[in-house]
């Protein structure tokens, strides 16, 4: 017994000097056991740490981003002339087929059809003489004072002796090369100028002509010419189908010549009280100012033509004041800004001197 207490005694006093931790019994695990006490981990501490810096980070970006860039004021007083619209523009080259075994004879001849834009000032200061200055081209002026794209009626002789003038019959005339029907209207004329541009026209070799511009303003509207016949888009006694009609023709007869239909522009029409109204407000039975602006440009798509738009990209409701002299007649500057919008979208090169 005595023995056994020695030995009792001898061990714990081993186990001291060793330093042995109860439960480990190598030195190999003495040397993996914790050396220090460890912390509990709190998952709720570690998402709630996450979320302040996702909040923190987001409100950090939002500061910097509202401080970076210049603030636009808005001023309710504020006048300007520009406009965020889509200016309607299709510009299109002739096809070179159209071209083959045309004899160019080197000079660029553009041959303009229309109304009052053309017709009313044919001096240094009119359309056609302005497009003349701006592109270096031979220009001709085949337009008519207060004629529209379409007729009044279908057979001439039943409406107005104006019809012989419109687009439709002028175009076929010149198709045909039949001008007997415009030389018997333009004998009732009153305007002195009918007779003349019909000369003209009928001794003019379309084989030189190279462009030929269409333009006339808003004058079917007004005289309550039908915009389109969605069962018959040849229909000649409207506006687009007179379009189609006289445009087929001509291409027919002259398919070297390119084609440029010029829209007609913003414009008012005057209602029974004398008024000015909006034309873009007002159907007069067939649609608004802007209702014929796209069926134009429709119809010019359709036969394969440039299209010029001058109702949003030239004189429109915006700065009409400072290029109109009335409800739909244009002063000089009104007649220079059509003749750069013509140069700049079919002479690019010229078009800015």
């Amino acid at each position: 017994m005595r023995n056994t207490g020695k030995v009792s005694e001898q061990i714990m006093k081993q186990n001291k000097e060793t330093k042995r931790t109860p439960g480990i019994d190598s030195e190999e695990e003495r040397d993996t056991a914790p050396k220090g006490r460890r912390l509990p981990v709190n998952i709720h501490l570690i998402l709630l740490a996450a979320i302040v810096l996702v909040i923190g980070f987001s409100a950090l970006r939002l500061y910097l981003w509202d401080k970076g860039g210049e603030r636009i004021e808005y001023d309710p007083n504020e006048q300007t002339t520009e406009f965020d619209v889509e200016v309607l523009d299709s510009i299109m080259p002739l096809a070179p087929d159209k071209r083959e075994g045309f004899a160019d004879d080197g000079v660029t001849t553009i041959l303009c059809l229309g109304n009052d834009p053309f017709s009313l000032e044919q001096g240094p200061g009119g359309l056609a003489e302005q497009i003349a200055q701006k592109t270096g081209a031979t220009v001709y002026n085949g337009s008519f004072t207060g004629t529209t794209m379409a007729p009044a009626s279908a057979t001439f002789g039943e409406g107005d002796m104006m019809d012989a003038f419109s687009f439709l019959y002028v175009a076929t005339s010149l198709a045909h090369g039949d001008f007997a029907l415009m030389k018997t209207a333009s004998s009732y004329s009153n305007d002195e100028n009918f007779p003349v541009t019909t000369d003209m026209l009928a001794s003019l070799d379309m084989n030189s002509v190279d462009i030929l511009c269409i333009m006339y303003d808003a004058s079917d509207y007004i005289n309550k010419r039908p915009c389109d016949d969605p069962n018959e888009p040849l229909n000649p006694i409207t506006y687009t189908g007179a379009l189609r009609t006289g445009i087929n023709a001509i291409q027919e007869a002259y398919p070297h010549i390119r084609i440029v239909v010029m829209s007609h522009t913003f414009c008012h029409t005057i209602n029974a009280e004398g008024n000015f109204e909006n034309a873009d407000l007002v159907d007069l039975g067939h649609g608004t100012i802007s209702h014929y602006l796209q069926k134009e440009r429709d119809a010019s798509l359709d036969c394969g033509v440039s299209f010029i738009d001058n109702f949003y990209g030239s004189v429109n409701e915006d700065n009409y004041l400072d290029y109109m002299t009335d409800y739909i007649h244009f002063n000089d500057a009104g007649r220079e800004l059509l003749a750069s919008r013509f140069a700049e979208c079919i002479f690019p090169d010229k078009g800015q001197e």
